[in-house]
């Protein structure tokens, strides 16, 4: 075993493909590891560390240290000493270090706050904003509405293929490896989808093999980035003020649903939640007031998966 030559970077390719093919961790997750721990990496490498033999706890907990000062959130901060200690652990279990010295991470206490979600009044809205009649705004309202039905994640909505989706049943499949779920659609999901495949799909794809669903103007897959500035610039459009991202569409149809009197096992079978303790977290918010059942009359019983 040759400690000494033991480069960080290649293993934590290694640690990933660990991750991906015994632990069948979400895509998600390796993506959000890998990110980090490259930048573990180019931290200590500034340090002239470059050999993980050579890391100590001091070396990790100075990290976490450095990351504090920065004021980084205690969730993004969480995550990242998530990732180490999984690397630390893969590490330890293939002889690779002799020690685990991740062990005396601590995870800072994250402050539970209820999700931001939008009023079904402004559900309705933003997706009327992109109107239009090209390529681009008929992809958009495809890809807004279908997000909201169907209460997908971002990763599970830009990762469709078209062999994923079945216009006849208005279903769709999403998630990966083993915890992939059926989820049905309807309404102006259905329609806004069926006007993209027969209009605008085609137009945009810069190959003509592409199963992808979804792709950017260049005709290549979309990307969470894109995605987060089309969402952002339809939300600016509709005068919304809270902070939204891709995920507040899925927290919104979780509460619209729980507002509406879905049973809770439903809704967790919608988002794929593998704990229903995540999904009551919506049974606890805020009644929707009375100011906001017109709009809740706007959403088809479809829509809002009941």
């Amino acid at each position: 075993m040759r400690k000494g030559f033991r480069i960080m970077e290649r293993e934590i390719d290694s640690c990933i493909f660990y991750l991906h093919n015994v632990k069948k961790t979400s895509t998600n997750t390796e993506l959000s590891y890998k990110r980090d721990l490259t930048k573990l990496r180019q931290y200590l490498a500034l340090r002239g560390i470059v050999e993980v033999n050579r890391i100590t706890a001091q070396d990790l907990a100075a990290y976490v240290a450095d990351m504090e000062r920065k004021h980084f959130a205690a969730s993004t901060i969480s995550r990242n000493i998530a990732a180490i200690k999984s690397f630390f652990h893969y590490l330890y279990r293939e002889n690779i270090v002799s020690e685990d010295v991740s062990n005396g991470l601590k995870a800072p206490r994250i402050e539970k706050r209820a999700p931001e979600i939008l009023t079904p009044e402004e559900t309705v809205w933003l997706m009327k904003q992109p109107g239009g009649d090209s390529p681009k705004e008929i992809r958009d309202k495809a890809m807004l509405e279908l997000l909201y039905a169907a209460g997908l994640r971002v990763s599970e909505l830009i990762a469709l293929r078209v062999t994923d989706l079945d216009m006849r049943t208005g279903t769709i499949v999403c998630g990966d490896h083993d915890r992939q779920r059926t989820v049905s659609f309807d309404g102006t999901a259905r329609e806004a989808l069926d006007n993209y495949l027969k209009k605008a799909r085609f137009r945009l794809l810069s190959d003509a093999a592409s199963d992808m669903l979804f792709v950017n103007c260049s005709g290549k897959p979309m990307s969470r980035q894109g995605f987060w500035k089309l969402i952002k610039h339809y939300a600016r459009k509709a005068d919304i003020a809270t902070a939204i991202t891709p995920h507040t569409l899925r927290h919104s149809l979780a509460a619209h649903m729980v507002a509406r009197g879905a049973d809770l096992h439903r809704v967790q079978a919608v988002l794929g939640h593998s704990d229903i303790s995540t999904t009551q977290a919506y049974a606890r918010l805020i009644p929707i007031r009375q100011s906001e059942e017109a709009g809740l009359a706007c959403l088809s019983s479809q829509d809002m998966g009941l």
